[in-house]
């Protein structure tokens, strides 16, 4: 093969100039809804802890700050519009009134409930839901319109599980609280016990109701109880699901016997946390934290990751319309980098974000999830959560 003459090289250049001009030239706007509902924030349990502010409304602002910087070179003009509506608000009415005034990407800060309620309605749009992590909706009742960005249970579930398999602490004792997230968050934690070969020597529920947080007399309360609830059977770990945090916090050094907590406190399977440094991830640490002035959270994350992948699918195809963005999304030439080793890309049965899970303590990253040795015939990755044979949602 001839190497090409200086003029075909400047041909070619010249070519690629104007095809750049072209694009250029051809103005692009990408409208973003950023969907929720008011939630009551549970004031934390540390004085070490802030409440914390704009939850996931500034991830999303940081990922289109993101887009912004490469959609400027495009012609390509982002804007993301924020519709928070009231607890009792009728929210299929205010989507509704949302389609018909043309939007048709969304980021949805909502429950499984209202994810369904919407999605059921069958618009022309594409849903990036950044709240939610049941199952259900990414197996029994999974829509082609519906994008999930944070790990479901199950994923979460496996990651910490496949930790202690790694470490062979093979027997468990679990504990479960009295909510129906807790309940799912347990079906999880023994789907994966079942799936990796760690025996539950027993199972417990909590019951009691808390009293004031972050009170002396709360304090003493779980200071008697937890001795004499916590006289279980000879185990390794103590596995606990307690997505409220009424109590799992407290389990820690103050059971009979010397051993680990995992799960929703202690040990902690996360798609994100503040302790996480590895893969470039400082640059983002600091600008999120320059721009929102504390850390960046889960939900915070998912919602980055929803702009990003909108703004990545708009890049690569030119395109605004759902139904071009969601085949190239569910394509292989879609990968978001994500600060965590590895591409980012989605499950295309499911809709589901591919992504390893941060294994963390209160200050420190602990292991990344999936652990070795831990093998699949296409993604290590599909090792968390229900894998396409599992499910059944198979393919959009």
């Amino acid at each position: 093969m001839k190497p090409l003459s200086l003029i075909q090289s400047i041909c070619a250049i010249v070519a690629l100039l104007v095809s750049a001009a072209s694009i250029a030239q051809t103005k692009l706007e990408v409208d973003i809804v950023y969907l929720g509902r008011q939630t009551q924030t549970l004031k934390p349990l540390s004085l070490l802890d802030t409440e914390v502010e704009n939850n996931g409304i500034s991830g999303s602002m940081l990922g289109l700050n993101d887009t912004q910087t490469t959609g400027s070179f495009l012609n390509h003009i982002y804007r993301m519009e924020q519709v928070i509506v009231e607890p009792t608000a009728d929210l299929v009415s205010t989507y509704r009134n949302l389609v018909a005034a043309g939007k048709k990407l969304f980021i949805a800060d909502l429950d499984a409930a209202d994810i369904e309620s919407i999605a059921a309605l069958d618009q022309d749009v594409l849903i990036f839901s950044i709240r939610a992590k049941d199952d259900i909706l990414r197996n029994q009742k999974c829509h082609p319109d519906v994008f999930h960005l944070p790990p479901s249970r199950s994923m979460l579930a496996d990651a910490v599980v496949q930790y202690l398999v790694w470490k062979r602490w093979n027997k468990v004792v679990l504990v479960t609280g009295r909510h129906a997230g807790d309940r799912a968050y347990a079906t999880a934690l023994k789907r994966a016990a079942g799936r990796f070969g760690l025996k539950i020597v027993q199972e417990k529920n909590w019951t009691a109701v808390p009293g004031a947080r972050r009170t002396d007399s709360g304090h003493h309360s779980l200071q008697q109880e937890i001795p004499v609830f916590t006289q279980f059977k000879d185990h390794d770990v103590l596995l606990v699901a307690d997505e409220q945090d009424e109590f799992g916090e407290y389990l820690s050094y103050r059971t009979t016997r010397a051993r680990p907590v995992a799960g929703t406190q202690g040990l902690q399977p996360t798609s994100w946390h503040r302790t996480q440094e590895q893969w470039g991830a400082t640059q983002i640490q600091r600008r999120f934290a320059k721009l929102a002035n504390r850390w960046m959270t889960e939900l915070d994350y998912s919602a980055w990751a929803a702009v990003r992948s909108f703004g990545e699918a708009v890049t690569n195809t030119g395109s605004n319309e759902p139904e071009v963005l969601r085949e190239y999304l569910l394509s292989k030439r879609f990968k978001l980098a994500g600060f965590k080793g590895a591409p980012l890309t989605f499950r295309n049965w499911n809709g589901q974000l591919r992504q390893p899970i941060l294994v963390v303590g209160p200050r420190m990253l602990v292991t990344v999830s999936p652990q070795a040795g831990f093998l699949h015939q296409h993604s290590e990755l599909d090792t968390l959560g229900f894998d396409k044979p599992e499910s059944s949602c198979q393919g959009f």
